[in-house]
Protein backbone atom coordinates (compact mmCIF):
# COMPACT_ATOMS: atom_id res chain seq x y z
CA UNK A 1 0.00 0.00 0.00
CA UNK A 2 1.32 3.40 -0.65
CA UNK A 3 2.17 6.16 2.31
CA UNK A 4 3.34 9.17 2.60
CA UNK A 5 5.63 9.58 5.94
CA UNK A 6 5.48 13.75 6.12
CA UNK A 7 8.99 13.97 4.72
CA UNK A 8 10.23 15.70 1.49
CA UNK A 9 11.53 12.86 -1.12
CA UNK A 10 12.45 13.08 -4.78
CA UNK A 11 10.47 10.56 -6.24
CA UNK A 12 11.53 8.97 -9.62
CA UNK A 13 10.24 9.99 -13.21
CA UNK A 14 7.03 7.80 -14.61
CA UNK A 15 7.71 4.22 -16.26
CA UNK A 16 7.30 4.35 -20.15
CA UNK A 17 3.88 3.89 -21.02
CA UNK A 18 3.06 0.79 -23.50
CA UNK A 19 0.01 0.15 -25.49
CA UNK A 20 -2.60 -1.81 -23.40
CA UNK A 21 -2.57 -5.63 -24.12
CA UNK A 22 -5.94 -6.34 -23.11
CA UNK A 23 -8.61 -4.07 -23.80
CA UNK A 24 -9.54 -2.34 -26.82
CA UNK A 25 -9.38 1.40 -26.45
CA UNK A 26 -12.53 2.53 -27.63
CA UNK A 27 -11.96 6.12 -30.26
CA UNK A 28 -12.33 9.24 -28.12
CA UNK A 29 -11.36 7.49 -24.83
CA UNK A 30 -9.94 9.77 -21.99
CA UNK A 31 -7.16 9.88 -19.35
CA UNK A 32 -9.15 11.92 -16.59
CA UNK A 33 -6.52 12.14 -13.96
CA UNK A 34 -2.96 12.95 -14.47
CA UNK A 35 -0.41 15.89 -13.60
CA UNK A 36 2.08 17.98 -15.24
CA UNK A 37 5.27 19.19 -12.85
CA UNK A 38 7.54 21.85 -13.71
CA UNK A 39 10.89 22.40 -12.22
CA UNK A 40 12.04 26.00 -10.20
CA UNK A 41 13.27 28.71 -10.97
CA UNK A 42 10.46 28.96 -13.67
CA UNK A 43 7.65 26.66 -11.50
CA UNK A 44 8.66 26.94 -7.69
CA UNK A 45 7.94 24.28 -5.62
CA UNK A 46 5.47 24.84 -2.01
CA UNK A 47 7.68 24.05 1.33
CA UNK A 48 5.45 22.10 2.34
CA UNK A 49 4.88 19.19 -0.20
CA UNK A 50 5.80 16.31 0.49
CA UNK A 51 7.95 15.17 -2.81
CA UNK A 52 9.98 16.46 -5.32
CA UNK A 53 9.06 15.06 -8.69
CA UNK A 54 11.40 15.38 -12.25
CA UNK A 55 9.59 17.59 -14.55
CA UNK A 56 6.50 16.07 -16.30
CA UNK A 57 6.31 18.62 -19.23
CA UNK A 58 2.61 18.87 -21.00
CA UNK A 59 4.58 17.46 -24.10
CA UNK A 60 5.72 14.43 -22.66
CA UNK A 61 1.68 14.16 -21.37
CA UNK A 62 0.75 13.87 -25.10
CA UNK A 63 2.80 11.56 -25.90
CA UNK A 64 1.75 9.34 -24.07
CA UNK A 65 -1.46 10.00 -24.71
CA UNK A 66 -0.76 8.72 -28.17
CA UNK A 67 1.00 5.73 -27.47
CA UNK A 68 -1.39 3.89 -25.37
CA UNK A 69 -4.05 5.69 -27.84
CA UNK A 70 -6.37 7.81 -25.48
CA UNK A 71 -7.99 11.00 -27.21
CA UNK A 72 -8.17 13.37 -24.37
CA UNK A 73 -6.53 13.98 -20.95
CA UNK A 74 -7.84 16.05 -17.92
CA UNK A 75 -4.71 17.37 -15.96
CA UNK A 76 -5.20 17.91 -12.52
CA UNK A 77 -2.65 20.42 -10.78
CA UNK A 78 -0.37 19.06 -8.92
CA UNK A 79 0.10 19.65 -5.04
CA UNK A 80 3.93 20.09 -5.17
CA UNK A 81 2.90 23.78 -7.39
CA UNK A 82 0.17 24.70 -4.82
CA UNK A 83 -2.29 27.58 -6.02
CA UNK A 84 -0.04 28.13 -9.16
CA UNK A 85 -1.69 26.87 -11.89
CA UNK A 86 0.79 28.21 -14.52
CA UNK A 87 2.20 25.40 -15.87
CA UNK A 88 -1.41 23.84 -16.27
CA UNK A 89 -2.59 26.72 -17.95
CA UNK A 90 0.33 26.44 -20.26
CA UNK A 91 -0.49 22.80 -21.14
CA UNK A 92 -4.35 23.42 -21.55
CA UNK A 93 -3.61 26.84 -23.99
CA UNK A 94 -1.10 24.62 -25.83
CA UNK A 95 -3.35 21.68 -26.74
CA UNK A 96 -7.31 22.80 -26.09
CA UNK A 97 -8.05 20.26 -28.46
CA UNK A 98 -7.39 17.56 -26.04
CA UNK A 99 -7.22 18.49 -22.82
CA UNK A 100 -9.34 20.15 -19.47
CA UNK A 101 -8.38 21.26 -16.45
CA UNK A 102 -8.51 20.79 -12.66
CA UNK A 103 -7.09 23.74 -10.75
CA UNK A 104 -6.49 24.48 -7.30
CA UNK A 105 -7.60 28.01 -5.64
CA UNK A 106 -8.09 29.85 -2.43
CA UNK A 107 -9.88 32.25 -1.52
CA UNK A 108 -6.79 34.81 -2.35
CA UNK A 109 -6.80 33.54 -5.90
CA UNK A 110 -7.84 37.47 -8.01
CA UNK A 111 -10.97 36.74 -10.60
CA UNK A 112 -8.99 37.43 -13.24
CA UNK A 113 -6.62 34.29 -12.63
CA UNK A 114 -10.02 32.47 -12.20
CA UNK A 115 -11.43 33.86 -15.37
CA UNK A 116 -7.93 33.09 -17.64
CA UNK A 117 -8.18 29.75 -15.73
CA UNK A 118 -12.08 29.22 -17.13
CA UNK A 119 -11.49 30.31 -20.35
CA UNK A 120 -8.28 27.70 -21.08
CA UNK A 121 -10.69 24.75 -20.31
CA UNK A 122 -10.49 24.17 -16.49
CA UNK A 123 -13.68 23.40 -15.32
CA UNK A 124 -13.11 22.18 -11.85
CA UNK A 125 -11.08 22.75 -8.72
CA UNK A 126 -9.34 19.78 -6.66
CA UNK A 127 -9.69 20.24 -2.19
CA UNK A 128 -7.02 17.88 -1.06
CA UNK A 129 -6.13 16.86 2.34
CA UNK A 130 -3.85 14.12 1.74
CA UNK A 131 -0.63 15.56 1.40
CA UNK A 132 1.32 18.69 1.44
CA UNK A 133 0.57 21.88 -0.77
CA UNK A 134 -3.22 21.60 -1.15
CA UNK A 135 -6.28 23.67 -0.56
CA UNK A 136 -8.12 21.49 2.24
CA UNK A 137 -11.42 20.51 3.38
CA UNK A 138 -11.43 23.51 5.49
CA UNK A 139 -12.40 25.59 2.61
CA UNK A 140 -15.04 23.04 1.07
CA UNK A 141 -17.99 25.06 1.39
CA UNK A 142 -16.62 28.84 0.58
CA UNK A 143 -14.57 27.65 -2.61
CA UNK A 144 -18.39 25.29 -3.63
CA UNK A 145 -20.24 29.17 -3.62
CA UNK A 146 -17.12 30.56 -6.47
CA UNK A 147 -17.43 27.28 -8.21
CA UNK A 148 -21.58 27.96 -7.97
CA UNK A 149 -21.18 30.88 -10.01
CA UNK A 150 -18.55 29.40 -12.73
CA UNK A 151 -20.02 25.84 -13.26
CA UNK A 152 -17.36 24.33 -11.66
CA UNK A 153 -17.37 20.74 -10.23
CA UNK A 154 -15.09 19.69 -7.32
CA UNK A 155 -12.83 17.25 -6.95
CA UNK A 156 -12.50 15.37 -3.89
CA UNK A 157 -8.92 13.86 -2.80
CA UNK A 158 -9.35 12.80 1.08
CA UNK A 159 -8.11 9.63 2.74
CA UNK A 160 -11.22 7.01 3.33
CA UNK A 161 -11.42 7.44 7.15
CA UNK A 162 -12.84 11.07 6.11
CA UNK A 163 -15.79 9.79 4.35
CA UNK A 164 -17.59 9.45 7.14
CA UNK A 165 -17.27 12.41 8.75
CA UNK A 166 -17.60 14.48 5.14
CA UNK A 167 -20.63 12.48 4.28
CA UNK A 168 -23.48 14.97 5.27
CA UNK A 169 -21.14 17.95 3.97
CA UNK A 170 -20.75 16.54 0.31
CA UNK A 171 -24.22 15.49 0.66
CA UNK A 172 -24.88 19.37 1.09
CA UNK A 173 -23.06 20.61 -1.65
CA UNK A 174 -25.05 22.83 -4.74
CA UNK A 175 -22.01 21.81 -7.47
CA UNK A 176 -21.47 19.02 -9.07
CA UNK A 177 -18.30 16.94 -7.58
CA UNK A 178 -16.10 14.15 -8.16
CA UNK A 179 -14.57 11.41 -5.93
CA UNK A 180 -11.03 10.66 -6.71
CA UNK A 181 -8.78 7.51 -6.62
CA UNK A 182 -12.00 5.74 -5.50
CA UNK A 183 -12.43 7.22 -2.09
CA UNK A 184 -8.82 6.38 -0.88
CA UNK A 185 -9.94 3.19 1.02
CA UNK A 186 -7.58 0.98 2.17
CA UNK A 187 -8.27 -2.18 0.06
CA UNK A 188 -6.72 -4.94 2.34
CA UNK A 189 -9.84 -3.78 4.67
CA UNK A 190 -11.99 -4.53 2.27
CA UNK A 191 -15.17 -3.06 0.81
CA UNK A 192 -17.62 -3.71 3.82
CA UNK A 193 -15.23 -1.12 5.47
CA UNK A 194 -17.85 1.94 6.98
CA UNK A 195 -15.31 4.14 5.39
CA UNK A 196 -16.24 2.70 1.65
CA UNK A 197 -19.73 2.08 2.60
CA UNK A 198 -19.68 6.01 3.17
CA UNK A 199 -18.28 6.67 -0.33
CA UNK A 200 -20.98 4.13 -1.85
CA UNK A 201 -23.76 5.85 0.05
CA UNK A 202 -22.51 9.49 -1.63
CA UNK A 203 -21.96 7.82 -5.26
CA UNK A 204 -25.76 6.32 -4.66
CA UNK A 205 -27.10 9.28 -2.99
CA UNK A 206 -25.82 12.59 -4.69
CA UNK A 207 -25.03 12.05 -8.16
CA UNK A 208 -21.31 12.34 -7.98
CA UNK A 209 -18.80 11.09 -9.91
CA UNK A 210 -16.06 8.80 -9.34
CA UNK A 211 -12.07 8.13 -10.35
CA UNK A 212 -11.68 4.89 -11.01
CA UNK A 213 -7.94 5.43 -10.45
CA UNK A 214 -4.92 5.26 -8.00
CA UNK A 215 -5.75 1.58 -7.46
CA UNK A 216 -1.89 0.95 -7.27
CA UNK A 217 -1.76 3.58 -4.47
CA UNK A 218 -4.18 1.27 -2.18
CA UNK A 219 -3.40 -1.51 -2.74
CA UNK A 220 -1.68 -4.29 -0.51
CA UNK A 221 -0.63 -6.85 -3.07
CA UNK A 222 1.82 -6.12 -6.00
CA UNK A 223 0.72 -5.59 -9.46
CA UNK A 224 -1.80 -6.37 -10.84
CA UNK A 225 -3.34 -5.32 -7.30
CA UNK A 226 -6.21 -7.54 -7.51
CA UNK A 227 -7.56 -6.17 -4.24
CA UNK A 228 -8.42 -2.84 -5.77
CA UNK A 229 -11.13 -4.86 -8.02
CA UNK A 230 -14.04 -5.15 -5.76
CA UNK A 231 -14.01 -2.10 -5.13
CA UNK A 232 -14.21 -0.54 -8.49
CA UNK A 233 -16.73 -3.54 -9.78
CA UNK A 234 -19.06 -2.02 -6.22
CA UNK A 235 -18.64 1.15 -7.42
CA UNK A 236 -19.53 0.59 -11.02
CA UNK A 237 -22.75 -1.49 -10.01
CA UNK A 238 -23.80 1.71 -7.79
CA UNK A 239 -23.29 3.65 -10.81
CA UNK A 240 -22.39 2.99 -14.11
CA UNK A 241 -23.00 6.26 -15.95
CA UNK A 242 -21.02 8.29 -13.67
CA UNK A 243 -17.37 6.07 -13.36
CA UNK A 244 -14.63 7.70 -15.06
CA UNK A 245 -11.02 6.12 -15.07
CA UNK A 246 -7.57 7.87 -14.58
CA UNK A 247 -3.93 6.67 -14.48
CA UNK A 248 -2.41 9.25 -12.30
CA UNK A 249 0.64 9.83 -14.25
CA UNK A 250 3.42 10.92 -13.82
CA UNK A 251 3.15 8.29 -10.48
CA UNK A 252 4.18 10.89 -8.30
CA UNK A 253 5.58 9.80 -4.58
CA UNK A 254 6.86 6.00 -5.85
CA UNK A 255 10.41 6.15 -4.75
CA UNK A 256 11.35 2.09 -5.82
CA UNK A 257 11.35 1.69 -9.83
CA UNK A 258 9.64 -1.35 -9.27
CA UNK A 259 6.78 -0.20 -8.15
CA UNK A 260 6.23 2.63 -11.34
CA UNK A 261 2.80 1.29 -12.83
CA UNK A 262 2.92 0.90 -17.05
CA UNK A 263 0.00 3.28 -18.18
CA UNK A 264 -0.81 0.37 -20.53
CA UNK A 265 -1.04 -1.98 -17.64
CA UNK A 266 -3.11 -0.07 -15.92
CA UNK A 267 -5.59 0.58 -18.83
CA UNK A 268 -5.62 -3.39 -19.16
CA UNK A 269 -6.75 -3.41 -15.53
CA UNK A 270 -9.94 -1.33 -16.52
CA UNK A 271 -10.68 -4.62 -17.95
CA UNK A 272 -10.35 -6.67 -14.69
CA UNK A 273 -13.21 -4.06 -13.28
CA UNK A 274 -15.31 -5.15 -16.34
CA UNK A 275 -14.66 -6.93 -19.14
CA UNK A 276 -17.98 -5.74 -20.56
CA UNK A 277 -16.64 -3.68 -23.86
CA UNK A 278 -19.79 -1.73 -23.77
CA UNK A 279 -19.07 -0.42 -19.99
CA UNK A 280 -15.90 0.11 -21.26
CA UNK A 281 -16.80 2.57 -23.51
CA UNK A 282 -19.59 4.44 -20.87
CA UNK A 283 -16.34 5.03 -18.07
CA UNK A 284 -13.75 5.89 -20.95
CA UNK A 285 -16.13 7.76 -23.39
CA UNK A 286 -19.03 8.67 -22.66
CA UNK A 287 -19.12 9.10 -19.08
CA UNK A 288 -16.10 11.73 -18.94
CA UNK A 289 -17.14 13.44 -22.46
CA UNK A 290 -20.65 14.64 -20.61
CA UNK A 291 -18.58 15.71 -16.77
CA UNK A 292 -15.81 17.77 -18.41
CA UNK A 293 -17.10 18.50 -22.07
CA UNK A 294 -15.16 18.17 -25.33
CA UNK A 295 -12.24 19.76 -25.21
CA UNK A 296 -12.05 22.53 -28.75
CA UNK A 297 -9.60 24.01 -30.24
Amino acid sequence: MFHYDGTIRDCLPPRRASPPRRLQVPPGAWETHAHVIGVPPDHPLVPDRHFTAPAAPPADFIAMLDRVGLAYGVLVQVSAHGTDNRLLLEALRRYPDRLRGVAVVDAATPDAVIAELKDAGVTGIRILDIVGGGVGMRSLEALADRCAELGWHIQVAVKGPSYSELEPRLARLRVPFIIDHMGWCPAPAGIAQPDFQAVLRLVRDTGCYVKLSGGFRLSGEPKPFRDTYAFARALIAAAPDRMVWGSDWPHVGLYDAEERPDVGELLDGLADYTSDPGMQRRILVDNPARFYGLPHG
